[in-house]
């Protein structure tokens, strides 16, 4: 039997479907949502049912917008010859705050991974392609330098290379403020093969 009302324990059992979020970070979330005002609660439901139905993704990247082409796309000021590709769209964001590309992007939403059932034809491969139409000059692979991500770039690096596109991997090396003896031995690694003349 539970110590809960039914609405309250069907609202935990939504929350801990969210990527990150345990049964009782779950319920403290429950127990936030249930102390809002009337006015509030319908206002975060709003937000979220306005999200649902309103962002897409860009009809070029693939990255989330609310428009058919993102800014991103539409931008002039980009260098339309240089495509950086990521996995999700929360890496675009990470790139624009380095504010050292000035390219496009091109959003997989994933990576292939045959043990979470994720095939080359679950990922935006397709439309990638589809955007190598003379004008791009090179493609970033910016994925995650683990085993998923490495399998993803060297799969796509495979199928764009024979179009005489340029083929490039970001490097990985050592974070600002740390110490070389902590690094592992695939950091090390990266942080030598993306050595750059200085």
């Amino acid at each position: 039997m539970s110590l809960y009302p039914a609405p309250f324990e069907r609202l935990v059992e939504q929350l801990s479907k969210l990527p990150g979020v345990g049964s009782k970070s779950a319920q403290r979330m429950a127990f936030y949502f249930l102390r809002l005002s009337d006015q509030e609660a319908e206002a975060f439901a709003s937000a979220i049912t306005e999200a649902k139905r309103r962002v897409r993704r860009c009809e070029k990247c693939q990255n989330l917008t609310d428009q058919e082409v993102c800014p991103i796309c539409a931008s002039p000021k980009r260098d339309k010859r240089i495509i950086c590709v990521v996995s999700e769209p929360r890496d675009v964001i990470a790139l624009e705050r380095s504010r050292e590309y000035n390219g496009l992007y091109h959003v997989l939403h994933g990576v292939i991974s045959p043990l979470r059932h994720m095939g080359p034809e679950d990922i935006t491969a397709r439309e990638l392609l589809a955007r190598l139409d003379g004008t791009v000059e090179e493609v970033i692979m910016a994925t995650n330098p683990d085993t998923e991500g490495e399998a993803t770039a060297m799969y796509l690096s495979r199928l764009i290379k024979p179009l005489g596109i340029k083929v490039t991997r970001i490097a990985y090396g050592i974070p600002v403020g740390s110490n070389l003896e902590f690094a592992d031995d695939a950091t090390l690694f990266r942080a030598l093969e993306g050595r750059r003349e200085i």
